[in-house]
């Protein structure tokens, strides 16, 4: 019996509607991480206000999403292996869509933060797996170009958030933005039609006829023929445990891959979460929310740019220099935030928001580039899951920095460092084994 193996014929693929499908649904679910991601940002002022909260005690409510947000992760990233990617997400789905739909009707902090925990499950654990499935599908030449613009829905969420932020909360009050959570799970039966499943875990599987009605699609010239044999590289078939991320000399690149989602998720947390509030304590822009939501919508701007720029140029030169690149910039244009003119800060944080949020979600490609196809959902679920750590810090250093009074120039230097360590850890990771 004939055999093909699947991973050279997903390379060589030409992009067509069947990975605009893929692209277009998993960017619509990470339009709705992102704008969880902002959200709690857009309505920390009033939160505070309103249930009359110490800047440490909203950096840590700010936090408790990011709990659940780590646990979803490590365990979705995981057990995706063993359910399917697709169903993985499907659950993923209805968990942050329904929690952040309800986290609208809370009344105090202690059901706000239960909801936000449960929220969080999901939105940590749909993120590995879109990320996975989109790298899988992508063709090569253009994989990373791909996979940071369905990545940029990502930054999309976040202006969204800032956007509704603006018009929504003085009309129908901070409720209102938490109320369209719930649109992906009004739309989850259309996602359900359209996403297809991993085509290495079908095969693993033994779904032929599924995976090969997949190839199909991704190539239309091909014929589904039961004399031949689908197959992965031996390579791939058998990682997918944890204990896979640390052999073949990964071990050092795992490592450093943690380490720089820490730096750069507690950056892009902590400046998401507390952005508008340390705005507003330079004396020209005092209680201006407007203005401070306004910078906010710059921040995720620059991500959007980011994103879709650092991809172009991984695909074109070197992803991970370009990862180097974008920490270094990010952490300059944070540093010199505080000591600039209105005009130059919206410049500087345009530039913060590529290096920042544009560069986690570069960062996100460069670890599913990394890993082989049934490791990338593992791969990606651990490192985000650690990187969480660093999203559950981000909140709570905001709120110490807040507490504290600094001079406004301080506390974005203070940002800034994370960034530095960030960009050393990723020199230090060894792409020449790229999927080994």
């Amino acid at each position: 019996m004939d055999k093909l193996n699947i991973q050279p014929f997903l390379d060589n693929a030409k992009f067509n509607p069947f990975h605009r499908n893929i692209l277009l649904w998993c960017a619509f679910i990470l339009v709705f991480d992102g704008y969880d991601l902002v959200i709690y940002g857009t309505v920390l002022p009033i939160l505070m206000k309103n249930w009359a909260l110490t800047p440490v005690q909203a950096g840590s409510l700010a936090s408790y999403a990011l709990f659940g947000m780590m646990f979803g992760a490590f365990i979705f990233g995981t057990i995706a292996n063993r359910i399917g990617q697709k169903k993985a997400i499907i659950i993923c789905i209805m968990l942050f869509s329904g929690f952040t739909f309800l986290c609208g009707f809370a009344q105090n902090p202690t059901i706000f933060a239960f909801y936000r925990v449960m929220a969080g499950l999901g939105i940590g654990g749909v993120m590995p797996n879109v990320i996975s499935l989109m790298a899988e599908y992508s063709p090569k030449k253009i994989r990373s170009t791909l996979v940071t613009t369905m990545f940029s829905g990502y930054a999309v969420g976040g202006i969204l958030s800032a956007l509704l932020g603006i018009f929504l909360i003085p009309k129908m009050g901070w409720q209102a933005v938490f109320y369209v959570g719930i649109i992906p799970l009004l739309l989850l039966p259309l996602i359900v039609h359209y996403l297809p499943e991993s085509l290495s875990f079908l095969v693993k599987n033994g779904k032929m006829d599924e995976a090969k009605a997949i190839l199909a699609k991704v190539e239309p010239s091909y014929t589904p023929q039961g004399s031949i044999d689908l197959e992965v590289t031996a390579a791939v078939a058998g990682t997918t445990g944890v204990n896979n991320l640390f052999t073949n000399n990964r071990l050092l690149s795992t490592v450093m891959f943690w380490v720089a989602f820490f730096c750069s998720l507690l950056t892009v947390y902590g400046m998401n979460s507390w952005l508008t509030k340390l705005i507003m304590t330079k004396p020209e822009f005092k209680d201006n929310l407007g203005l401070s939501l306004t910078f906010l919508l710059v921040l995720n701007i620059g991500g959007i740019a980011g994103a879709i720029g650092g991809g172009r140029l991984g695909d074109r030169y070197d992803l991970r220099k370009t990862v180097i690149g974008f920490f270094l910039m990010g952490s300059a244009a944070i540093g010199l935030l505080g000591f600039s003119s209105s005009f130059v800060m919206y410049v500087l944080m345009f530039f913060a928001g590529a290096a920042t949020i544009g560069n986690q979600i570069v960062l996100n490609t460069l670890v599913a580039q990394y890993y082989p196809a049934l490791m990338r959902s593992t791969g990606i679920g651990w490192a985000s899951g650690v990187g969480r750590i660093g999203a559950i810090i981000g909140p709570i250093f905001g709120g110490v920095l807040v507490g504290w009074k600094l001079p406004f120039e301080q506390n974005f230097f203070a940002f800034s460092i994370p960034a530095i360590i960030g960009a050393i850890a990723i020199f230090f990771v060894d792409y020449r084994n790229e999927k080994q």
